[in-house]
């Protein structure tokens, strides 16, 4: 008889892997750098967890066109990149509170599922997500967010790291995964291929699962 035949017996792996954080990888697309001042628009994220073999995969997203907050500042080289018209008016965006009530759902209900604590921002340059994200929460009012206000994970140094590249295009070719650059920029292109290159790294580091213990049970 094998782990896997006892596995509901186990804790999962995720409770211990991370010091009992659950990785939830988040993307931004915004209206600027500051993010005190600039209006979010975009919001994306994605679940990861383990399978029976022990490799770490994505699991559920969640992606949302995000209404710019009263007397947001919006930039116009930012929407030059991203390609968003926040005015469009078949363009579905929702208020932000709206927007990080249902992300939120969505990780509490992973948190649950894999018996962890708290979330942790997996990002490609993490900061300035986990920026953005701490600013939306503070204008919503919202009491208890999922995630550490100020760990996180973050791609491109892990990125530069594992294969030597910090640009996430880069990175992901590196990484063997293929790339579209016309997808790309959109929050939930973006944070699929973020998630899927998180993925691939820890998966590189299998060999130390083993000699993780787990978290001591209250």
């Amino acid at each position: 008889m094998t782990d896997i035949d006892n596995a509901s017996e186990l804790p999962p792996l995720m409770s211990h892997r991370f010091r009992g954080f659950l990785p939830v990888v988040i993307d931004v697309e915004t209206g600027g750098f500051n993010s005190a001042t600039d209006a979010l628009l975009e919001i994306a994220a994605v679940t990861v967890d383990f399978d029976t073999e022990g490799q770490l995969g994505l699991r559920q997203s969640a992606a949302y066109h995000v209404a710019p907050f009263d007397g947001a500042n919006i930039e116009r080289a930012s929407l030059e990149v991203n390609g968003i018209d926040p005015h469009h008016p078949l363009r579905p965006a929702i208020p932000e509170r709206d927007a990080l009530g249902r992300i939120f759902r969505v990780v509490r209900e992973q948190m649950k599922i894999s018996c962890c604590k708290r979330a942790v921002l997996v990002g490609h340059n993490a900061h300035f997500d986990l920026g953005f994200l701490n600013a939306a929460i503070a204008r919503t009012g919202i009491k208890r967010s999922p995630f550490h206000p100020f760990s996180c994970f973050d791609t491109a140094t892990l990125a530069g790291v594992s294969f030597g590249q910090t640009v996430l295009r880069r990175a992901a070719t590196a990484a063997g995964m293929d790339w579209d650059d016309e997808a790309a920029h959109s929050a939930r292109y973006d944070t699929e291929r973020t998630a899927e290159l998180f993925c691939t790294i820890v998966n590189r580091f299998k060999p130390i699962y083993d000699s993780v213990p787990p978290l001591p049970q209250n």
